[in-house]
């Protein structure tokens, strides 16, 4: 996996709240095994109308916004445990979710699945959504290392919490099973000595 230790990125913002993880991938794209194609029906009901044509209000359909980080409203990831979600977040393209508030299982998943989830609290949030409304290329800075985000045009700043553990398979690019391997010697030292 890839290092992640700053991001500087333009931002998606989806001022919903309560986007539960049927929205973020609908049910009955759920009988694929492999994270495979998840990212091209990310919010498929609220991006296409039934005849699959896109929804031009809806913000994934529109150029204006792009990047890597997607700013959406308290209680995100609520609904089913279903880590389908992190893998259609991920693979649209996704590396961080900044919400108020995040659902456990679905702030599990993501982190499993390198989409960093940040916690902000509502007025910081409140803040992205209104800098973005006035320029849609603002930027965010995330700085894994000293866990901060930093709202670019305005120049305000917040610390969020990460678990040490989780933080630092991100900066050093692993995930479990990589991160188990990485200590294998320390592993087998401890085994003999017992």
């Amino acid at each position: 996996m890839e290092k992640f230790i700053t991001l500087t990125s333009t931002v998606v913002p989806l001022p919903i709240e309560n986007v539960d993880t049927d929205q973020i991938i609908p049910a009955r794209f759920l009988k694929a095994t492999s994270k495979e194609g998840f990212g091209d029906n990310l919010f498929r009901d609220w991006r296409y109308d039934k005849n699959n044509t896109p929804i031009a209000s809806f913000v994934l359909n529109n150029p204006t916004y792009q990047g890597e980080i997607l700013v959406a409203g308290k209680n995100f990831g609520s609904g089913s445990s279903r880590e389908h979600a992190a893998w259609a977040i991920a693979g649209y393209g996704f590396r961080v979710v900044v919400s108020s508030f995040f659902a456990d299982i679905f702030k599990n998943n993501a982190m499993n699945n390198f989409v960093l989830p940040v916690v902000v609290s509502e007025p910081f949030l409140a803040g992205i959504f209104e800098s973005v409304n006035a320029d849609a290329k603002i930027t965010l800075t995330i700085n894994l290392a000293e866990q901060t985000i930093t709202n670019n045009a305005t120049g305000k700043y917040e610390s969020f919490f990460i678990n040490p553990y989780k933080k630092d398979c991100f900066v050093n690019g692993l995930d479990d099973i990589d991160y188990l391997l990485s200590k294998k010697e320390q592993i087998e030292q401890y085994e003999k000595a017992r």
